[in-house]
């Protein structure tokens, strides 16, 4: 399907990202010694706070929703984790490996030459063999008028939540044991920006039904993005935009007050009827000689 002259060689894709309330175990990065001129307030609504989400999380949660996809086509995905590593569960490795997993690696003869299983050609593996998805981090800020959709930001909120643990006991009148701080993003609304460093159909068929897999399972305690899930972070709507659009249809996509044009209609049309379904032949018939 890569030969067809009719489908695009796609490099640059962005996802759309819209949760109400994100915690990432990994941190938030943010300008708050900007911001607040050195009075810093978790509570002062005026402090207008930006910062930068990691792409180390987000790139799990892709992986993930990647890898439920290859084991739907009955095949098996390459393990993010060595067979040698010191895992904190007994006998997890072995458990991955009978639910649909594969030892990193073992899907290729030469990392150097082969490209493997189409997550070890994605993410990449061992011996600074670098995959061929680059994944960059997500700029947010609160000032919507600041956030640049074509270089993948987004509108976010960002807060210092405080959890108090607090005694069960009738005689300490809920006197707090233990107060724990969380970095977290509410009203995150934007995009991702994600680059191939080479361009194989294949790779975008499995970002769409990866993507598509993912907002179907949002609710789904595997599949949510973050930590804090037991209270309701982390449950993200998301799809790939269009990447027919140009950068000023991308704006418009997040304008909330512009509709799509026209020629957005006849170009997701176009998706939706033309590329998407060879896309998605070129990754049914890679994960068959798989």
């Amino acid at each position: 399907m890569s030969d067809e002259p009719a489908v695009p060689h796609i490099t640059d894709v962005y996802v759309r990202l819209e949760c109400d309330l994100l915690v990432i175990g990994d941190s938030i990065l943010t300008d708050r010694h900007h911001a607040s001129n050195g009075n810093y307030d978790a509570d002062d609504p005026q402090n207008q706070i930006g910062g930068i989400i990691p792409a180390f999380p987000l790139s799990g949660w892709l992986r993930h929703g990647m890898e439920r996809v290859v084991q739907q086509h009955d095949g098996t995905a390459c393990h993010p984790g060595e067979a040698s590593a010191n895992f904190k569960k007994a006998a997890v490795y072995e458990r991955d490996l009978d639910d649909g997993y594969h030892e990193k690696g073992a899907c290729v003869d030469d990392a150097n030459a082969d490209d493997g299983c189409v997550i070890f050609d994605l993410f990449g593996g061992f011996e600074g063999i670098p995959g061929k998805l680059m994944r960059r981090p997500i700029k947010f800020s609160p000032v919507r008028s600041s956030v640049d959709y074509t270089r993948g930001q987004a509108e976010g909120h960002f807060r210092r939540l405080n959890q108090n643990i607090v005694s069960r006991n009738d005689e300490d009148n809920r006197e707090p044991l233990r107060n724990a701080e969380l970095d977290a993003v509410a009203n995150l609304d934007g995009c991702w920006h994600l680059s191939f460093r080479e361009t194989k159909s294949e790779f975008t068929g499995l970002l769409c039904e990866g993507l598509d897999y993912l907002d179907a399972h949002n609710t789904n305690f595997m599949h949510q993005l973050g930590g804090a899930r037991n209270f309701g972070a982390g449950i993200v709507d998301t799809h790939l935009v269009n990447p027919l659009y140009d950068d000023h249809e991308l704006k418009r996509v997040f304008d909330r007050g512009k509709a799509t044009t026209n020629a957005m209609d006849e170009k997701d049309d176009q998706w939706k009827v033309e590329y998407r379904p060879a896309f998605e032949e070129a990754l049914a018939a890679r994960l068959e000689n798989q």
